[in-house]
């Protein structure tokens, strides 16, 4: 557990202390400010809707440019074989390379509450789908940042893991739209590998345990597949 907080310290410090991550958060807040604004006084109504959907896309943009560091850099540096001979496990790298990724999102999560805070101050939101969708969006970054980490983990060009990842979100957003051209029952199949598909319910006010397990098990799939990679090295 010590091994496992001092790697985490490690992570936040290297993760905090670059530029991408400001730069990410700046971009992130920025749009979603404007739309939000923007949003508000076209439509009056006191709604995230909208936002946590345009969140959804800005995720899968910006997932790619924290993740792709994370061991891409590490092999690239040849600092990967000495984190790999120190008294920690795959395990314990994964997860604090994780973590601190998660961390980020939570973040600029947090600094968006703003707009939920308006909402309450200046109308009568119903609570219930901010609630959810933030939910759906925590879970959904879970979910991208251990296919990220995964890319990272197969590479050590940066470029080609952000591309790498970036690519299979944008495949995943769109592929319940080519499900139906599938005969049964690879269209189910197919479309219930959807990202926007299970995170849908989550921006309107519903939580449905199958969506949570799949961003879940997306996740915990990924990290486990990163694992795997780390201890073939």
């Amino acid at each position: 557990m010590r091994n496992f907080a001092v790697l985490l310290v490690k992570e936040e410090t290297a993760l905090f202390s670059s530029p991408i991550a400001y730069a990410v958060m700046t971009v992130f807040l920025l749009i979603m400010g404007y739309s939000f604004t923007l949003t508000l006084f076209l439509s009056h109504q006191p709604s995230l809707v909208h936002i946590f959907f345009q969140m959804f896309v800005l995720f899968m943009l910006t997932v790619p440019l924290i993740t792709m560091r994370l061991l891409a850099e590490e092999r690239k540096l040849r600092t990967l074989e000495v984190l790999l001979t120190a008294p920690v496990s795959e395990i314990e790298i994964v997860l604090a390379k994780f973590f601190a990724s998660m961390s980020l999102l939570a973040l600029m999560l947090l600094l968006s509450g703003s707009y939920a805070v308006v909402l309450v101050l200046f109308g009568d939101p119903d609570l219930g789908p901010i609630y959810s969708g933030y939910l759906g969006l925590m879970l959904f970054g879970a979910a991208l940042v251990g296919a990220g980490l995964l890319a990272s983990a197969l590479t050590a060009n940066q470029v080609v893991a952000a591309l790498v990842s970036l690519s299979v979100f944008l495949l995943l957003w769109i592929i319940d739209n080519f499900g139906w051209l599938l005969p049964s029952p690879f269209d189910a199949l197919v479309t219930n590998l959807s990202l926007s598909v299970h995170f849908r319910p989550f921006a309107v006010g519903s939580v449905y345990l199958s969506d949570v397990g799949f961003f879940l098990s997306a996740a915990l799939l990924m990290l486990l597949l990163s694992v795997r990679a780390l201890a073939r090295r």
